[in-house]
């Protein structure tokens, strides 16, 4: 088979109720890892009381979180991706963001990544960063891009080929200086040093370019790789998680995610040695996030490919 084996969750209602029977969470419970301390739960991530019944008092390094864009994601929307008036839509990224900021330890990073209609003025991008003003404990860092090589195919206007991705901090927490796997090749920049007019390359840390605020050197999922989830939809890569968490966090430190989705936050954290906890309103993402994790500490596989993440689908032999 080299296509995915399940349609997009969201969107298939009666695929989805037949596979309630087969997650372990429902709504409120949360399932803990007994080997790493990693916890997955079915819970609300703008309802204060559901968020705390999850962290229990600790503090995050690190928040990093996919929330719905508030836009018909694939041309189809639905009531886990779903596009509301935006008003409703502020009221429900308010919600999230404040108790994200109960859980943020006092020196942490906040990342959100988040998407920008252009056929609807921009929403909801400007709009939440305006949102965001309101928090002063919060200090805006950087705004990031990562390519989706995918794109739209479109020859009425310019090809969309990117995703947003906002950097907050509170407090002074540390920054990690990390690398891309792109050779540094531009020359011709001299500093004088000691005396010595030396050339960048001369004074180089690395042979490879560090990233900038527009990533381009990572893949966008697909079905071909070994990291797709089918049955999730605008999946991240995990390298772009991987590399959030190497600059923002430290080995053992607690990462949370808001919006476990396909559970690349929980892959990310255990193979980088921290300790995730996140968390979906829809049973059927948090038994995928767990299923994944019980996938890559059986097989070393970071995803399931095209096979089918619900076994139990398939006719016997």
């Amino acid at each position: 088979m080299d296509r995915e084996p399940l349609p997009r969750l969201d969107t298939a209602p009666e695929l989805a109720a037949r596979l309630q029977a087969y997650c372990r969470l429902a709504r409120g419970e949360v399932w803990e890892d007994s080997l790493r301390g990693h916890r997955v739960g079915v819970l609300d991530a703008a309802s204060w009381p559901e968020v705390e019944r999850l962290v229990g008092g600790r503090r995050a390094r690190l928040i990093v979180s996919d929330p719905p864009y508030n836009l018909a994601v694939g041309g189809r929307s639905s009531g886990r991706l779903f596009r509301t008036e935006l008003s409703d839509y502020l009221e429900f990224s308010r919600a999230w963001v404040e108790n994200a900021l109960r859980v943020l330890d006092a020196n942490s990073h906040l990342y959100v990544w988040l998407g920008a209609d252009q056929n609807r003025h921009f929403q909801p991008l400007p709009d939440f960063m305006l949102l965001m003003r309101a928090y002063p404990e919060l200090r805006s860092r950087s705004f990031l891009s990562l390519r989706n090589q995918r794109g739209y195919g479109t020859q009425a206007n310019w090809m969309s080929v990117r995703q947003e991705l906002l950097c907050y901090a509170k407090g002074a927490p540390p920054f990690h200086v990390v690398y891309t796997g792109i050779p540094k090749i531009l020359r011709g920049y001299y500093k004088t040093v000691a005396g010595r007019r030396t050339e960048n390359l001369e004074r180089s840390r690395s042979e490879t370019l560090r990233p900038g605020n527009i990533w381009v050197d990572i893949q966008q999922v697909f079905y071909r790789m070994e990291e797709n989830v089918p049955g999730a939809y605008a999946q991240k890569p995990l390298a772009a998680f991987e590399r959030i968490l190497r600059s923002s966090s430290e080995e053992g430190s607690l990462v949370v995610d808001f919006f476990a989705h396909s559970g690349t936050a929980l892959i990310a954290a255990e193979r980088l040695g921290r300790i995730c906890y996140t968390f979906d309103i829809d049973p059927l993402f948090a038994e995928l996030t767990i299923r994944r994790l019980e996938r890559f500490r059986k097989e070393g596989k970071t995803g399931f490919q095209t096979a089918n993440p619900f076994p139990e689908l398939l006719p016997p032999g």
